[in-house]
């Protein structure tokens, strides 16, 4: 589990250690600028060959160009803030190891916040300072450079990209979107924090007079301390590259624990596991609510996925004239008619079943039938598909019965119904940072609603109403799109519910089934369909050492 930050809580954390006297601010952005370079010269070690000898400013480990016959070549780009501090820094320690390094700055030198003015003054001991504009990057094409560096905005935009400000990130973006890599200027391209244009809070496209052309994709995203909330969301992991994360040697003191969100693991501490001498009974009793014949196949994914994942028992409940379809399909997982509302109350007059999963085929008329006896019943329940959408017109009314034991599992579409408003401002352009996010979206829902919300996707986002968020990503090396597959959802629910029936808390199982639903499609691969995805948990299981 790894704690992921805002923009606000990185500055409060610095801010903390300057304070006490830990660490003064320019001894924190030399340490940011060093990772930078450490980081390039490990994710490229060809680049780290310039190297013996004395610098010319007498750090070791330089071999001029007259010595190699070869010279790298480095444009470093730096903004009017603390991120273009970083970026100073990057220069002259690159200028150190013998390189050509050509630095522009968008701003007035004048007005630099007073650490990064420092070290601007540093590097003109050095070298030249250009300015940075939109009508730079034509000359700059001319040059072969081995690396760029943006150091532009980093994580603390907070006004509009407008103007000149736009159109220099549209031109870089031309200069090194993915493509004919042979014909980029750049070689490879390295973001400080974040790539500029990219809220670190949401993840989201900061536009402005330049439209949604005013970004791009790095290769290499160095950021510091903790990883930020928007290299895992929307368009995070797609513009970020490759996440490396550089310590700067600060603790987390000043910020609270439950305001930091987390990505997902898989926890069962303080879960009684199976053992010898447990009858089945012992680790829980999940009911699946199924539909009319022809509509069974969801339930049934959910299902299996329910009693892979340890539920002792799960019962499938689909109206009587498909009970026949579905024993022909069945056999491990047990089955019992449920026409109607009157029916699910006698079912549930058995204390066992101490699980309930809603809405995968079962029919919206059926869902409006059946949600309200299974939550007036206070068990621990998962709703999803049809047994949210059926309350799509009065969401209010779902909200009134629902209790702290259960969990909402909306797609997108299926959210924008339930929370339409929230859902409103999720959508809406990004003008400036701290955009709103899919955290903020997904915790507010989950207040609203008086239980945990996991929001579906790639950044899938799981929110308890007491503000405990993580968030289960499928990017970067977790990456698996081929679980954009039908009925992938439907074993999710069934993992959520089967950990559930288990002893879980709604949280835990959650979050516990989201990260253990990736990790299943992992283990797969390509071609993945969703009747594979239980089938793989014993297989991860055994990696786990459960």
């Amino acid at each position: 589990m790894t704690e992921l930050l805002t923009a606000a809580q990185m500055r409060a954390i610095e801010q903390a250690a300057i304070e006490s006297g830990e660490v003064t601010g320019l001894e924190l952005m030399e340490r940011a600028g060093r990772g930078v370079v450490e980081a390039i010269f490990e994710e490229w070690p060809e680049l780290a060959q310039a190297g013996r000898g004395a610098s010319p400013s007498g750090s070791p480990g330089y071999l001029g160009p007259e010595e190699t016959g070869t010279a790298f070549k480095a444009v470093v780009l730096c903004g009017p803030g603390n991120n273009g501090g970083d970026g100073f820094v990057v220069a002259r320690l690159l200028k150190d190891r013998g390189w050509q390094v050509e630095v522009l700055l968008y701003g007035n030198a004048e007005k630099l916040p007073p650490d990064a003015r420092v070290n601007y003054e540093r590097w003109v001991e050095l070298g030249e300072v250009g300015e940075l504009k939109a009508s730079s990057f034509p000359n700059l094409w001319d040059v072969h450079f081995d690396l760029v560096c943006d150091a532009l905005f980093g994580t603390g935009l907070t006004r509009p990209i407008e103007g000149d400000a736009g159109e220099v990130l549209k031109q870089l973006r031309l200069a090194v979107w993915p493509g004919d890599r042979a014909g980029r200027p750049f070689e490879r391209f390295v973001s400080i924090d974040v790539p500029s244009a990219l809220c670190s809070d949401s993840g989201q496209v900061l536009e402005g007079s330049a439209g949604g052309l005013a970004h791009f994709r790095a290769d290499l995203t160095v950021s510091f301390h903790r990883a930020k909330l928007g290299h895992f969301l929307q368009y995070g992991p797609e513009l970020t590259g490759k996440l490396r994360i550089v310590s700067l040697g600060l603790s987390d003191g000043p910020v609270r624990f439950r305001e930091i969100v987390r990505t997902t693991r898989f926890v069962s501490e303080g879960v009684r596991e199976k053992a010898e001498g447990f009858h089945k009974y012992a680790h829980g009793h999940a009911l699946i609510l199924a539909g009319a014949s022809g509509k069974g196949g969801a339930a049934r994914l959910s299902a299996r996925g329910a009693l892979r994942i340890g539920a002792g028992l799960v019962t499938v409940a689909p109206t009587p004239g498909a009970l026949q379809e579905n024993a022909a399909r069945l056999d491990a997982i047990m089955l019992s008619p449920v026409g109607d509302a009157q029916a699910l109350e006698a079912m549930l007059a058995d204390k066992r079943l101490n699980a309930l999963c809603l809405g995968p085929g079962l029919g919206q008329d059926r869902a409006r039938e059946l949600v309200p006896v299974a939550l007036a019943a206070k068990r621990a329940t998962v709703l999803d598909a049809d047994a949210l959408t059926a309350f799509a017109d009065h969401p209010a009314a779902l909200f009134e019965m629902v209790h702290e034991t259960c969990v909402l599992t909306p797609h997108a579409g299926e959210f924008a119904r339930l929370f339409p408003d929230i859902s409103e401002k999720l959508n809406a352009p990004a003008t400036k940072g701290p955009a709103y996010s899919k955290v903020d979206a997904t915790r507010e829902a989950a207040a609203r609603a008086g239980c945990v919300v996991l929001f579906k996707g790639p950044d899938t986002v799981i929110a308890a109403p007491d503000g405990r968020c993580s968030i289960n990503w499928a990017a970067y090396e977790r990456s698996a799109p081929w679980l954009a597959t039908a009925g992938s959802g439907d074993v999710l629910a069934g993992f959520i519910t089967g950990l559930m029936a288990r002893g879980f808390d709604p949280m835990q199982a959650a979050e516990s089934a989201a990260w253990l639903h990736v990790e299943c499609a992992l283990e797969f691969g390509p071609g993945l369909i969703a009747e594979d995805l239980p089938e793989m948990l014993p297989r991860v299981f055994r990696k786990l050492g459960v």
